[in-house]
Formats: C-alpha cells, sequence, structure tokens
C-alpha cells in the first residue's frame, strides 16, 4: 500500500517560514519571511486533512482549489500545483504574500478549528509561483486566436490587471489607462516592500505587456484624455479605480504642516524603493528618520505606516486607535510584526485636534475612550471620557483613517455613470455592468474599501461578462 502523502497534521507540526530578527528587518524594506525550502513546503502542504467540505476554498474569495494544490506540493509535482493555482487566480503570489490568510482561508481551515494548527496555505502559495517564476512555467499570454474588439480599463491595479489577463486569454485588445508613472496601483506605491516586494509585482506587469496588453501611463482620464473618448475608442469600458480620497480629520490645528496623508507618505517611501529622487522625502517633509512619529488608525494602512516609519529611523512611532485590540479592522499578524519591529499602540484613544508651534504640528490632542454599547455593524461604539484628554507629542502625523471613492462623474464630467450615497459606482456586484451601455465597474470603486483578492475576483469575473458583451455585439453585427 503507498504511503499517505497528506493528513499529518497529527505528526507534523505547523511551521511557517523563518521570519527575520526584528533587529535587522527594521532597517530596510525587504520582505521579512524567507522563502520555504522544497522540502519545507512538502511537508507543510503535506499537512492537509484533505477535507471533504474544504472551508478554505470556500472562504476564499476566489476559490482556490487548496486541497488539491496542496497535495500536489505535497507529493513534488510543483508545477501541476502552480496551474492550478493559476486557474483560478490572476496573481497567486501575489495574495500569498499580502492577503490576510487568518481571516480567510487559513482562519477556517478545519485542522485549525480542531486544535492542531492551520495548514500554512499562504506560504506555501507564495513558494508555488515563486518556483514557477525560477522555473520559466509562467509564460506570456498566447490566445489562439487574436479578436479586433478592444476594452479600455480604467486603473492599473490588481482589478484592472486581473480583468486584463482573462481578456487577452481570449484575444481582446487591451489597453489600461493609469494616473502613475507605473502600473500596479496600490500593489506598487500602496503597499511597503516589506510586505510585497516591487520586483514581484513588475514581473506581473511586463508579463501582461509581452501578452500585448498596453499600458497608457501618467494618464489622468478627465484632463489627458475624457471619459467619452475613451468609450470612443474601445467596445467597451472598464472602471477599476480603486479609491484614492482619503478621510479626513477636523479640529484645531488640523491644517498645521506635518500632518499628511498615508497614501501620500507610502507613495513617497515606495517611489525611494524603485530608486527615484523624490523631493518630499529630500526635504524632509515625507521623511520620518529623527521624528516622532504618530500614526492614526487602525487597519492594514495604519500597520504599513507605523512600519515604514520605524524604518525610515524615528525616535518613536505610535499608533492611536479609538478601539481596543480585539477591536481593530487590521491583521493581527501585522500589530504582532509591528510591535516586534518597536511600534507602541496606545489603545481607546481618538484625536480631537492638534497643537502647532509657528504653524508645524508638535502634538496630536488626544481623548481617551471607552467601549460602550455595539453599533449598527455590531461592534462597541468608543466613547469620551471626559476630563481625559492629553497631548502625544508629534513631529509628523499620517492620517490613516481609510479611503473613500473620488467624485467620478464630476472628475470626468460625464452624465449616466450612477453612483451610491457612498459615492461608490452602481454596478452589478457578478458582473460590473453599470447604467451606461458597456461600461464596467469592479473592486473598490463598486465595493469601497476591500482586500486586494477580492478585486481580482471582480476583475476575472467582469471580464468574463465583458466577454460574453463582445460576442453578443459581434453577434449582432454579423446578423
Amino acid at each position: 500500500m503507498a504511503k499517505q502523502p497528506m493528513l499529518k497534521f497529527v505528526t507534523v507540526d505547523r511551521d511557517m517560514p523563518e521570519k527575520r530578527d526584528a533587529e535587522e528587518r527594521n532597517k530596510d524594506f525587504n520582505e521579512i519571511y524567507a522563502e520555504y525550502a522544497k522540502a519545507k513546503a512538502e511537508e507543510q502542504a503535506s499537512r492537509c486533512s484533505q477535507c471533504g467540505v474544504p472551508y478554505c476554498q470556500s472562504h476564499c474569495p476566489l476559490h482556490n482549489n487548496i486541497p488539491d494544490w496542496l497535495n500536489m506540493t505535497a507529493t513534488g509535482r510543483l508545477e501541476e500545483a502552480y496551474q492550478i493555482s493559476q486557474a483560478t487566480n490572476s496573481f497567486p503570489e501575489i495574495c500569498g504574500r499580502i492577503c490576510p490568510q487568518d481571516r480567510l482561508c487559513e482562519g477556517n481551515c478545519v485542522i485549525e478549528q480542531s486544535g492542531h494548527g492551520t495548514v500554512t496555505i499562504g506560504s506555501v502559495e507564495k513558494y508555488i509561483t515563486d518556483t514557477a517564476w525560477e522555473n520559466g512555467w509562467v509564460k506570456p499570454i498566447v490566445p489562439t486566436a487574436e479578436r479586433d474588439q478592444s476594452v479600455g480599463i480604467i486603473g492599473a491595479g490588481p482589478g484592472g490587471m486581473a480583468a486584463a489577463d482573462i481578456l487577452r486569454r481570449q484575444g481582446v485588445q487591451v489597453t489600461i489607462y493609469d494616473r502613475y508613472d507605473r502600473a500596479g496601483g496600490l500593489l506598487t506605491y500602496g503597499i511597503p516592500g516589506f510586505k510585497l516586494e516591487k520586483d514581484v509585482v513588475m514581473r506581473r506587469v511586463e508579463q501582461l505587456e509581452k501578452s500585448g496588453v498596453e499600458f497608457v501611463l501618467n494618464c489622468n482620464v478627465g484632463e489627458d484624455i475624457s471619459f467619452d473618448a475613451i468609450r470612443g475608442k474601445h467596445d467597451a469600458v472598464m472602471i477599476a479605480t480603486g479609491v484614492y480620497k482619503t478621510r479626513d480629520l477636523s479640529g484645531p490645528g488640523s491644517t498645521a504642516i506635518g500632518i499628511e496623508r498615508a497614501i501620500d507618505y507610502l507613495t513617497v517611501s515606495n517611489k525611494l524603493s524603485f530608486g527615484d529622487d523624490v523631493a518630499e522625502h529630500t526635504d524632509g517633509t515625507m521623511n520620518a528618520a529623527g521624528k516622532k512619529v504618530v500614526v492614526i488608525g487602525g487597519g492594514d494602512t495604519a500597520m504599513d505606516c507605523v512600519r515604514t516609519a520605524i524604518r525610515q529611523g524615528a525616535t518613536s512611532v505610535k499608533c492611536l486607535y479609538r478601539r481596543d485590540r480585539a477591536n481593530m479592522p487590521g491583521s493581527q499578524r501585522e500589530v504582532q510584526n509591528a510591535e516586534e519591529e518597536g511600534v507602541e499602540f496606545v489603545w481607546l484613544a481618538a484625536p480631537k485636534g492638534f497643537t502647532e508651534d509657528g504653524g508645524k504640528v508638535n502634538g496630536v490632542m488626544v481623548q481617551k475612550m471607552r467601549l460602550g454599547a455595539p453599533d449598527a455593524s455590531g461592534r462597541q461604539a468608543p466613547e469620551v471620557i471626559e476630563g481625559a484628554d492629553y497631548v502625544e507629542e508629534a513631529d509628523l502625523v499620517i492620517k490613516a483613517l481609510g479611503f473613500e471613492p473620488e467624485d467620478l462623474p464630476k472628475l470626468w464630467n460625464t452624465d449616466g455613470l450612477e453612483v451610491t450615497r457612498w459615492g461608490t459606482i452602481k454596478a452589478e456586484f457578478t458582473t460590473g455592468k453599470t447604467a451606461l451601455d458597456g461600461v464596467y465597474a469592479v473592486g473598490d470603486i463598486v465595493r469601497g474599501a476591500s482586500l486586494v483578492v477580492w478585486a481580482i475576483k471582480d476583475g476575472r469575473d467582469s471580464a468574463e461578462a465583458i466577454l460574453e458583451y463582445l460576442n453578443d455585439s459581434q453577434n449582432i453585427a454579423a446578423e
């Protein structure tokens, strides 16, 4: 009888890839986790119980066939594992790095629920596709036949690039328009290198370019080209802009110099990782070196900011969050990493204003909070503790309070593009279809600020709907 390659969770303990020591990693922007060696990846994949109802798969937005590619990895069939992984996910090596697996696949693993420790799904996923790149298994897309129909995609983030991947496989001509000088969206400029090294994103961009996708960069729709012009050039249009408008703070001193938006701060830092000369860093505006830094917010963007500030050489880094640790929206794994690297968390603390000296911020006026009755979302609502205010010293304050959609109909001077009361585009969730004929929308601009994996899911699903639309249009034209 052949030896059982799986179900080894009873005899083999969960083992994450080695994490670099905090004192070493907090000085650079390299990824903090090492790569699995082949034997270790096979060992950890073999812990999968191959359960009849794979909750890991059902709790993955992409419904990745996780048990099968774990089996392939455990038995040394890595190229097959890659093919299975790539079939449902345009960028598995990116999701393996930045997905909050503790809230999705790994958090719902059957053996995790039984107390044996989850399978390290994300780390194995990363290993599979990194190995595929090393061995040349990842190739440019070559469609069976080219089509003369074209699709314009506004936004070169994960949703837009995932859609381009699907459309090019069917021979559709694809042009992606983006405001930045590099493609990738938040993957490129919003997520620091210690979570996602930039060459990982750029090789996917290069793969799409070699596959025939045209990127039109440094292009602001509504200024450099009109939305109507893009509609006129293409048979269908997809809006995948993401949400970049930062939720703001009011109160005394809120306009002081030294209070910055998280997206601006992270963009400057990531540009430096590419070797760019960035004036805002050189002049100290977006440079935490030698400063007391306070980051306001409790999501993953806030974690990215505090950990970036540590690496830039801040003298102290504090994160203010109005709820407690248990109610943070960000990944607990990221909070732990930040604490290891020297970040101090100030729980149950909310800003009410800022102090300044000569127009420059020098402190945050903090209100101490307590948790009261649950709010509409079911989370306990924070309440102010009267008489417990104090000032937290700060030379640089970073607002990481989340993102909201820009007013696209106004920015693009277009009629008929319907939005919700939150400013997101009204679109069918399953197809991305909007009220405008041939116009689709995906990702955060429809959902509100969400996860990269959901943007990939939306981009792929909407691309399939666009293909149906193009086929119907072609059939009507042929009649």
